[in-house]
């Protein structure tokens, strides 16, 4: 349950706080988790079995697919439309990922963009990235954001039976698929440790995998411009028609498929399987801006003096 401290500045509105209390329980987790990985990074390196390691690699990478291609490209941004049965193999790698349902971290990542670089945006990058990948994540959020968080649209995953499904039962698939059956394989195929399998395949992979995760909201700390540099961003056509800088150019056209989560555009593993889904028939309506859309927006721009976003997303409809 959320504290709200009302203050009643007028008949009839109500003001919520706007400061973040520290989540206490998150504060001792994370700390836990970083410590009890760096044990698990020994054992990679001098103890674990080829297959342990292997594994590793392979959970790993399915969880962050999990998370760019499906929680962030598909379900967040809606950059194509995926066939049943992968929204089902996309749902099962995120949950992979330990980092929620793609319900919740869908509603987290809308009110991201939604009040970006602002005051109300939790991962706000203008506080720098020690802030947005890690800090904001030991406070709750504050009664104002809760606020604007509830109000950010979700129908069209309500309307989505594989989200819905996961989000009833988030719990129960997070510890069969991301806690028993990973933590049992290393000891019943191929008779690895105890230790092997908790620390590494335990801990260590979801050390990394949360890093992954985070870094989907601060990457634009790392690969964007530095707060103040030709800003604001959404006055810089450039981002447009060189897609350089991509983090900016994802927040005026997120529902581009082609931007990277981790410093690229157009290329990289994620945009390699989302064509390689549309290949097998299992992606459609692959939404990108083309150069003739990308000079047609910058066009009505300049004459109709409206926003670029807006003139960008007349232009791809």
């Amino acid at each position: 349950m959320v504290e709200v401290h009302d203050a009643v500045s007028g008949p009839e509105e109500t003001k919520l706080r706007k400061g973040r209390d520290a989540n206490w329980p998150a504060v001792l987790f994370f700390i836990h988790i970083h410590l009890l990985s760096l044990y698990g990074t020994w054992l990679l390196i001098f103890e674990a079995k080829l297959m342990t390691i292997i594994f590793f690699v392979a959970l790993t990478s399915v969880a962050i697919l999990g998370m760019t291609t499906g929680a962030h490209r598909l379900w967040a941004h809606g950059a194509y439309k995926a066939s049943t049965g992968l929204r089902i193999a996309l749902m099962l790698c995120q949950t992979l990922a330990g980092v929620g349902s793609i319900y919740d971290w869908v509603q987290y990542h809308r009110l991201h963009h939604a009040h970006f670089a602002t005051d109300d945006d939790p991962y706000n990058y203008n506080k720098g990235f020690f802030y947005s990948h890690f800090l904001t994540r030991l406070r709750k959020l504050s009664p104002h954001q809760e606020k604007l968080k509830d109000a950010i649209d979700m129908s069209d995953l309500e309307k989505d039976s594989v989200v819905m499904f996961q989000k009833r039962l988030y719990w129960g698939l997070h510890a069969v698929l991301f806690l028993l059956l990973p933590l049992n394989a290393p000891l019943e195929y191929w008779d690895d440790t105890i230790l092997n399998s908790v620390f590494v395949i335990g801990f260590l992979r979801y050390l990394i995998v949360l890093h992954a995760s985070w870094l989907i909201e601060s990457a634009i700390c790392v690969w964007g411009l530095r707060p103040g540099e030709k800003s604001p961003p959404d006055s810089n056509t450039v981002f447009i028609i060189s897609k350089t800088f991509w983090p900016h150019y994802h927040y005026l056209v997120p529902y581009d498929y082609k931007s990277g989560e981790y410093g690229t555009y157009d290329s990289g593993c994620s945009t390699a399987f989302i064509r390689v889904f549309a290949a097998l028939g299992l992606a459609t309506n692959l939404q990108t801006v083309e150069t003739a859309a990308a000079q047609k927006a910058l066009a009505d721009a300049a004459k109709t003096k409206k926003d670029l976003k807006t003139c960008i997303d007349a232009a791809v409809s």
